[in-house]
């Protein structure tokens, strides 16, 4: 038998989960050494990169399903929170070679 109208409706009012930020940075992050720093890098794969991002190595556009980096500080003075809202989208080769 079907669901009532009313039960769907209520399942639609039902706030969105805040991010958890544990699960957020779990996964194959790695920390990585610069010359800048330490910087937690995570991979994207291609069937979850679902937006349009701007490297900041090369200035192209890392096009949907493309897999890529995410990086952001290691080492950040304003905490974890503050690094991660502040994290970039990298092509793999541009962060390898970045310096």
């Amino acid at each position: 038998m079907g669901r009532s109208s009313r039960s769907r409706a209520r399942r639609r009012e039902v706030e969105p989960e805040p991010l958890d930020l544990e699960r957020i940075l779990a996964g194959s992050r790695r920390v990585e050494a610069k010359r800048d720093g330490s910087w937690n890098v995570q991979p994207q794969a291609a069937g979850a990169a679902v937006k349009s991002y701007v490297c900041p190595g090369c200035s192209l556009e890392i096009a949907p399903g493309t897999a890529h980096l995410v990086a952001w500080r290691a080492d950040g003075l304003f905490g974890e929170a503050d690094d991660l809202s502040a994290r970039r989208h990298w092509h793999s080769h541009c962060w390898k070679t970045r310096s």
